[in-house]
């Protein structure tokens, strides 16, 4: 096994090498995140940079360190990671939370606000991210949740307790809509959306990190809004919503499935890099 030079500094620097050597940038961020894990966080590194690290931390750093080199995030070295600035666990078989979905998160959160009791309905919900997010942000909103992967829901409900909202949050094993019943002001959901074919074309942090059933959305992309727009309208309150996250080149063959199902969309959002990301549709009128 390679030494890890002993004082602080010296090791960040050797470590830091190490990822740019292998493409992995930015070198000295993804460093920093690898030394939070030995008990390092930022400050801590600037404080005290000639700190002479010992053998467990050094072993942590390392063990790390080779997993990162392979291509796994440091959340999922870690465990967790944070959304809108709470802490989700993550498992096998959910998602790493990335920061797009904010974008649908955002785009109906004033709608849930101005929902007296909201109940929203969140289809694969995998840790829980968009529900929960939504439930810290409106008091009086609760959540029923969906998920294929029973492991993700432990997740979920693992994460709302930890959130303190697990009184306000219930899960169902299901395969999307098969077998949800009630009535919903909000249906939201983030439905695996990438092309079969391309699926090897992603990055190897997400290819060969992120569970395949949570990316997959079939040949075209599309399997899953199908199943979301013929079956959310009968699931939905009268002057209900449902929003869906989206590839960043899905939004006209996504609002074509939900406009074909009697849907009006109501907008569209784009994420921080200026790309559509979310379409928010309204309840289809009685008859359609």
């Amino acid at each position: 096994m390679v030494d890890l030079p002993p004082k602080l500094d010296a090791a960040v620097r050797w470590v830091a090498a190490r990822l740019a050597k292998a493409g992995i940038e930015p070198a000295f961020t993804e460093a920093r995140l690898i030394f939070e894990l030995a008990g390092y966080d930022r400050m801590a590194l600037l404080k005290a940079p000639e700190d002479e690290l010992t053998a467990s931390q050094c072993a942590v750093i390392l063990q790390a360190l080779e997993q990162r080199l392979t291509g796994m995030p440091v959340a999922r070295i870690r465990g967790w990671s944070l959304f809108d600035g709470r802490r989700f666990e993550l498992s096998a078989e959910t998602l790493e939370p990335r920061d797009d979905t904010l974008t649908l998160v955002d785009a109906v959160a004033v709608f849930a606000a101005d929902t007296p009791d909201c109940r929203v309905l969140d289809i694969g919900t995998g840790t829980g991210i968009i529900a929960l997010t939504l439930l810290a942000r409106v008091p009086h909103a609760t959540a029923f949740a969906s998920d294929i992967s029973a492991d993700a829901l432990k997740i979920a409900n693992r994460n709302a307790e930890n959130l303190k909202l697990g009184h306000r949050f219930e899960t169902q094993h299901a395969d999307m809509l098969e077998g949800i019943s009630g009535r919903y002001d909000l249906i939201v959901s983030n439905p695996p959306y990438i092309v079969s074919a391309d699926i090897q074309k992603l990055e190897r942090e997400v290819r060969d990190h992120d569970p395949l059933a949570a990316l997959d959305g079939g040949t075209d992309g599309l399997q899953f809004y199908r199943r979301i727009a013929l079956g959310a309208g009968a699931l939905l309150a009268a002057r209900g919503r449902v929003a869906v996250e989206i590839g960043y080149d899905q939004r006209d063959s996504v609002a074509d499935l939900f406009l074909k199902s009697g849907f009006e969309e109501l907008a569209f959002h784009l994420d921080l890099g200026g790309r559509p990301r979310a379409l928010v549709f309204a309840k289809p009128q009685a008859g359609c």
